[in-house]
């Protein structure tokens, strides 16, 4: 990307502005057509991060309808996180080939005829393949939206946009499980891929007709790199199964991931070489080289494994340990969602008046706070003991990604936007998959270190253990026809067990909250924010 010289008597700046369509805010140019394309394109990426999430509540029922086994299921959300994960770095350079209009409509049409697809299976491998079209599909609705965001709105706007945006990101994994559960509960299964079709069709609609912000360079098509696409897939769907994979097969243990693993590491080591080696990349990784940029993404990792790493552990404690159905669930976690939806209109107000460090560094606070609280979980604790933990975990989802993003994008380059929109997004979505594997994998070896410890202080003779055992048998020893020690034993090791699990939950918990402080250690560092959204882009060379 080279820039235009300006003419004879202008300005670079004022040449820059007249050859970019990015070089006056649109939304403040156009009015309101512009605004009512934007909030469609809000709602597709809506429904494409929902329906990462919307499907875990009902995997069973899925199980049933499809003949699979419960190891084969998994992949209705493994088969979508993969091809999401490829498509996301690729948005940029589409749309600067294409025009955001033209990818934005090609991807909701194709996403919501997906859908459908995905409502009809019949078969798990039909299944899969129109969740991975799903996915790869819906991986560019929400960076592009992103990147729209921040290069339509002027200064006075982009603060209340971002917020927006960010309580979408948000808003949508939280509230996924939960939806899915009702939708399936009152209709079936199907319908968590048919509830996409109407305002699929409207956004389809709307985007098509109202988004004309930017034009296509076909040029990028002569240039654009196949080989490094190739690479780039084989990179990140390897790197996405090593995560997702990882923890069920014992990690390194499993041949099958260790040689996925190398493969993941020789293809991204190719890639980059690729991509620092062309004049034109396929993804432009330009952004990295500001500082404020490149440290700001590493807070994204750090909200993707806030955002997806307690949406994870709460559902599955309360699934676990209190023996709720998805309906109950449901029912407990709607306030985290409730406290992002009140939050955002704040944030998005003060996004203009005070410096956004502060916005992010009170948010990283709160998740801080929200993760300390969930350490204290028992068997018996009901709604009002995770209340004020997941409304501390709304407020700090909203104000960490809307300061975070915000510090990040206006620190570029209005060129660089469209590409540095889909690299904060897979950071951020890294950090959630990365979150989920280490969790994972942790949760399983803190059972069973607290069960080990647990077994051991309740050894024969132990006070205890010998008063449970007596007392059992002499209120139920007529129930059991003599047998009563056998049964009491049972209920004994059911109980360690239930103990070891909620301990486990709550180690990770405090493992959640020490990575939330170290990403508020992170906030002064990155320096004071900028605004050079508000400078024209220079303008491509065709």
């Amino acid at each position: 990307m080279s820039q235009a010289a300006a003419p004879s008597g202008a300005s670079p700046s004022g040449a820059a502005a007249a050859q970019s369509p990015f070089g006056q805010p649109l939304a403040e140019e156009k009015g309101w057509p512009v605004i009512v394309g934007f909030f469609a394109m809000v709602v597709g990426a809506f429904m494409a991060v929902l329906d990462i999430q919307i499907v875990s509540s009902s995997l069973t029922q899925i199980q049933a309808g499809l003949s699979a086994s419960a190891a084969e299921v998994s992949w209705v959300q493994t088969s979508y996180l993969i091809a999401e994960v490829v498509m996301i770095p690729l948005c940029g350079y589409l749309t600067r080939m294409w025009s955001t209009r033209v990818v934005y409509t090609a991807c909701a049409a194709g996403f919501t005829l997906a859908s459908v697809m995905c409502g009809l299976a019949t078969t798990l491998e039909e299944m899969m393949v129109w969740r991975a079209i799903q996915g790869f599909l819906g991986g560019a609705m929400i960076p592009t939206t992103f990147a729209t965001s921040y290069l339509i709105f002027g200064t006075q706007r982009r603060g209340m946009a971002g917020a927006f945006m960010g309580l979408t990101i948000t808003l949508a994994p939280t509230i996924g499980p939960t939806l899915g559960g009702y939708i399936t509960s009152w209709f079936s299964w199907h319908w968590l891929f048919f509830v996409n079709v109407i305002p699929g069709i409207a956004v389809t609609s709307l985007v098509w007709t109202f988004m004309h912000i930017d034009k296509p360079n076909l040029r990028l098509w002569k240039n654009f790199d196949f080989a490094g696409l190739a690479l780039l897939a084989i990179f990140l769907g390897t790197f996405q199964y090593v995560l997702e994979e990882g923890a069920k097969n014992e990690w390194f243990r499993d041949a099958e991931i260790r040689n996925l693993a190398a493969v993941s590491l020789i293809a991204g080591a190719l890639f980059f070489w690729r991509t620092l080696t062309r004049e034109d990349p396929l993804v432009d990784l330009s952004p990295f080289a500001n500082r404020t940029f490149a440290l700001a993404t590493i807070g994204a990792f750090i909200v993707g494994v806030g955002l997806f790493g307690i949406t994870y552990l709460l559902p599955l404690y309360l699934g676990r340990v209190q023996q709720f159905s998805s309906m109950e669930i449901g029912q407990y976690l709607w306030v985290t969602g409730l406290f992002m939806f009140m939050t955002a209109p704040t944030t998005g107000m003060l996004a203009n008046r005070i410096d956004l460090r502060y916005i992010a560094a009170f948010g990283f606070l709160m998740l801080i706070g929200s993760a300390y609280f969930l350490t204290e979980l028992t068997a018996e604790s009901d709604f009002w003991n995770i209340f004020v933990p997941q409304a501390m975990r709304g407020v700090g989802l909203m104000c960490t990604m809307m300061g975070v993003q915000t510090i990040a994008i206006q620190a570029l380059r209005p060129d660089q936007v469209k590409g540095a929109s889909g690299l904060f997004n897979l950071m951020r979505n890294t950090g959630g998959a990365f979150g989920l594997a280490v969790l994972n994998t942790q949760l399983t070896d803190r059972i069973n270190v607290h069960w080990w410890q647990l077994r051991e202080s309740l050894q024969a003779g132990d006070p205890q253990a010998t008063a449970f055992l007596e007392g059992f048998a002499a209120r139920y020893g007529s129930m059991y026809a003599g047998d009563a020690d056998t049964a009491a034993l049972k209920i004994l090791g059911h109980l360690t067990f239930q103990q070891s699990s909620i301990m486990a939950f709550n180690d990770l918990f405090l493992i959640l909250a020490f990575i939330f402080a170290g990403a508020l250690i992170l906030v002064p560092v990155l320096g004071k924010p900028v605004n050079n959204l508000s400078n024209p882009p220079p303008a491509e060379a065709h």
